[in-house]
């Protein structure tokens, strides 16, 4: 079993050189080649045929109301069985050849551990953000 030590500069996982995770449709233990096209993402939903959908959202200018709106995007990726992303981590995606009818990208790096923003708090301007983590910061100063 050949693993290959790095693609795009990602190192592969330490599970990566256990001959039980090895899988066809990863990057690093198969023969999957990765284009460079890279994205990050959060882990929203993991299925039990190494599959996941990760989202991320951008803002998007409405012209007439000279606001921006929060768009989201998901996508369906493969999730192989030595990177094994959970719910809730934030993952780095590199598009490949079509794996089945709806995916077309793969986790080639867990970047964070488990986060624990709502959706509420990931629509909420940053400077609202920093407002509430400094008056958060003054009432623990006060007592």
């Amino acid at each position: 079993m050949q693993v290959r030590k790095e693609i795009l500069g990602v190192p592969a996982p330490k599970r990566a050189f256990d001959s039980q995770y090895h899988d066809k449709k990863c990057p690093f233990t198969g023969t999957l080649p990765v284009k460079k096209e890279l994205l990050k993402g959060k882990v929203v939903k993991k299925d039990t045929n190494k599959s996941a959908t990760i989202e991320w959202f951008r803002p998007f200018f409405i012209p007439k109301y000279e606001r921006y709106e929060i768009r989201r995007s998901r996508l369906r990726v493969h999730n192989p069985p030595c990177i094994d992303a959970q719910v809730g981590q934030r993952v780095l995606v590199a598009r490949t050849r079509p794996l089945s009818k709806t995916k077309n990208h793969v986790i080639i790096q867990i970047l964070e551990g488990f986060e624990e923003t709502s959706e509420k708090e990931a629509k909420m301007p940053a400077r609202k953000k920093k407002e509430i983590k400094n008056k958060e910061e003054a009432k623990g100063s006060e007592e």
